[in-house]
């Protein structure tokens, strides 16, 4: 089974990109971040013509994520336990073909100053809630998306210049340890030791020529889904098509339960 993050920046702009991907990637299901539109608007009837069933969490311009999948959604939740009533579009759970997942979309935070910066934090300290009280029930989960974190030096293009700015804020960084200590394996580092893989690039052309980007995509596991985990990378391709996304999508690959 592929399972595939994809901040798309805009279902309805990116349509064309995205549905090459899926087309291409093939992925058994995708975690869609960002796709700024309600679910009316959503473009069902593309993307179900390739096989894939949808759950949607949508809003007008801002945040949005969706659930695509070949195989039938179930126990869909659309919101974090304690979410805040005007934080807008940003998770979404499912279960389908024997595991759990969620499309996660973590506010950026916009400054380090601001009521956003906090309410970032507290986002992250109720996706902390939700995954310890998921894994009680020892199952495979997968909670993949746009997390707006870059956890390590290994994960960001320069790491003194960016020290203490966003989404590189040890505070931040912190908060996605916590994450891990729970049990969750990061897929891509449990595979890719390697620096400089990153999954945004500022649409200023320089970064994404220089591959000066940030590693703020992640796929996270329960140990059960971890056990089964048989490959995981992130794809660049789409972000060298014309009108990308700024991000490139992170997927990876769970071998049949046993």
């Amino acid at each position: 089974m592929r399972i595939a993050a994809f901040n798309v920046n805009s279902i309805r702009a990116r349509l064309p990109n995205v549905l090459d991907w899926l087309r291409e990637a093939r992925p058994d299901i995708a975690l869609l971040q960002e796709t700024k539109t309600e679910d009316h608007n959503f473009p069902a009837l593309e993307i179900g013509d390739l096989g894939y069933n949808l759950a949607l969490h949508g809003q007008r311009t801002y945040n949005g994520v969706a659930i695509l999948s070949r195989f039938p959604l179930e126990d869909v939740t659309r919101a974090l336990p304690g979410v805040a009533a005007d934080e807008g579009a940003r998770y979404l759970e499912a279960v389908s073909g024997g595991v759990r997942v969620a499309s996660v979309y973590v506010p950026q935070g916009t400054d380090l100053a601001s009521d956003r910066f906090a309410a970032k934090l507290a986002f992250l300290d109720r996706l902390y809630d939700r995954a310890r009280a998921l894994l009680a029930y020892e199952e495979a989960f997968v909670l993949g998306g746009d997390y707006n974190v870059a956890p390590e030096p290994a994960d960001v293009y320069d790491p003194e210049k960016l020290a203490g700015t966003l989404c590189y804020h040890p505070e931040e960084r912190a908060r996605f340890r916590k994450l891990e200590w729970l049990g969750l394996t990061d897929a891509f580092r449990a595979l890719h030791p390697e620096p400089a893989r990153y999954s945004y690039w500022d649409y200023r052309a320089r970064y994404w020529k220089a591959n000066e980007g940030l590693r703020i995509d992640h796929l996270l596991l329960s140990p059960q889904a971890a056990d089964r985990l048989s490959g995981c990378d992130i794809d660049a391709a789409p972000r060298a098509r014309p009108n990308p996304s700024d991000h490139g999508p992170v997927w990876c690959d769970l071998a049949d339960a046993t």
